[in-house]
């Protein structure tokens, strides 16, 4: 018998054990290592949430620990050519550096009281892991050293298990733990184009995004997506015109078309962006939010790059809180140095207590259930909003259904004016996000993006389809149409 109590002891006599075991051969039951180390269940709990989040068991609730498969080690690729690409910036020309957080803030302010929020960016409270958080947050509280100063590239365990996350060849030593996404991406830019060069973006893209470049002093160019993801044939004549060295895109349910990039373009996407010596930034934000009727998702295009042409940015906030900032950017070769001292320089490094908690978080069975909950829900959601969508309003355009996601991406009739519909939206009670911020140059028709993540339920779905009809009765109306005093279509 042993008498020991840490976590982390128990974590290492378990780690040291675990070459008895074949990959998924089952470890003993946690009564068995109650008894056996004398601890708590509490303890066995942790200590196998440790060994989970470092891949080394995977557990399964009702059914116990098994040693996870061994990973296969990482292909070797060739990163010399980041040489040229990190110092061929002698001829950039400086552009005035645009500081517009319009278009984030529409995903941030919360809606006025009644308002059915078609607008927002994250999860509403009702689908957010809450209880798991909370517990997670006062498990790591109480661990050694939680509020002490950690290592400025982050946890080895939580490195670790977001490198697990991008694919079997990345390493934890490729990976630094981030406040968040778009934290990540800031760095990421920073990192790779000078002020004044050209970064090309998906068109149309995240926002957030593009005020990022333009506070940099980037010059974003638009690349245009179709439902296959971006296109390769414009994505190579973009880097021909304009000589970029930066590729930012979002392979995996596009925001804010839904878009997922196809099985056919993902090898040409990286082809393109080696022969032209230029980086491809993955911002892989909903890989966790896919909907439980998406089947097997395409792995990260970070997986399937030996020789670091991604820059791989990857997050847990949209998949539980908005307060839970903690994400990830993961690369190979002499940029990672780059990306490493930037980092470090703009946040010192990421609170400990934080990353403890998102290690507690991912490690435990309520996560699991978490995602396939939300998984669920979702679907539920967008299948609402559609067929709402298709009944109310006919007239909009929706082009692509997502598989995951939060979002759906709606093309007005032309002529319409986008403004005009998003302000009588709000005077109805419900806050739509216009598609004009989207679009980094002038945009091809006027869209609107509906949010099916924020809301309550699909209840308020409905009612927000509704409010919307209403609305768009009063916007969509060619001037002049009406006689004066009629009342909108449909009222009465």
């Amino acid at each position: 018998m042993y008498e020991r109590s840490s976590v982390s002891e128990l974590a290492d006599s378990l780690r040291q054990e675990l070459d008895r075991y074949s990959p998924g051969g089952k470890l003993p039951s946690s009564r068995a290592l109650v008894d056996r180390y004398r601890v708590s269940p509490v303890t066995v709990s942790r200590a196998l949430a440790r060994l989970a989040a470092e891949g080394l068991v995977v557990t399964r609730p009702g059914a116990g620990a098994f040693r996870a498969a061994r990973a296969t080690a990482p292909q070797r690729g060739d990163t010399r050519w980041q040489e040229v690409a990190l110092s061929a910036d002698a001829a950039a020309e400086l552009v005035p550096r645009t500081v517009d957080a319009s278009g984030v803030l529409i995903t941030l302010a919360a809606p006025p009281p009644g308002v059915i929020e078609f607008n927002g960016g994250y999860l509403h409270h009702s689908l957010q892991p809450e209880h798991a958080m909370a517990a997670a947050l006062a498990r790591a509280g109480r661990r050694p050293g939680a509020w002490g100063r950690p290592p400025a590239d982050g946890l080895p365990e939580l490195r670790e298990w977001f490198a697990r996350g991008i694919g079997d060849t990345v390493t934890a030593a490729e990976t630094l733990i981030t406040a968040g996404g778009q934290s990540a991406l800031t760095t990421a830019l920073r990192a790779l184009a000078p002020p004044g060069a050209p970064v090309l973006v998906e068109s149309p893209t995240y926002p957030g995004m593009l005020a990022i470049a333009r506070a940099a002093g980037l010059r974003p160019v638009p690349v245009p997506v179709d439902h296959d993801g971006v296109r390769p044939e414009l994505l190579a004549a973009a880097f021909r015109a304009t000589g970029s060295r930066v590729f930012v895109c979002q392979p995996l349910f596009q925001n804010p078309t839904g878009a997922v990039l196809s099985p056919a373009r993902r090898p040409e996407v990286l082809r393109i962006a080696r022969e032209a010596g230029a980086f491809v930034v993955e911002d892989d934000f909903v890989r966790r939010l896919a909907h439980d009727d998406a089947g097997p998702v395409p792995r990260p295009l970070a997986a399937d790059d030996p020789d670091g042409v991604v820059v791989h940015v990857c997050s847990l906030t949209k998949a539980s809180s908005p307060s839970l900032r903690v994400g990830a950017l993961a690369a190979r070769g002499p940029v990672l140095e780059r990306l490493r001292a930037i980092h470090v320089v703009d946040t010192f490094f990421v609170p400990r207590p934080l990353q403890e908690a998102a290690l507690e978080l991912v490690g435990s069975a309520a996560w699991t259930r978490h995602l396939r909950s939300v998984s669920t829900a979702l679907k539920v959601r967008r299948d609402t909003l559609t067929a709402a969508l298709r009944t109310e309003l006919p007239e909009l355009d929706l082009p692509y259904i997502p598989a995951g996601g939060y979002h759906l991406w709606l093309r007005l009739p032309d002529g319409t004016d986008e403004q005009a519909v998003v302000s009588a939206a709000l005077r109805a009670g419900v806050a739509v996000t216009p598609g004009r911020p989207y679009f980094s140059a002038e945009p091809p028709a006027a869209h609107l993006r509906l949010s099916f993540a924020a809301v309550a339920g699909p209840a308020e779905i409905t009612e927000g389809v509704r409010r919307l009809r209403t609305a768009c009765d009063e916007a969509l109306v060619p001037p002049g149409s009406r006689a004066p005093g009629a009342p909108p279509r449909g009222a009465s």
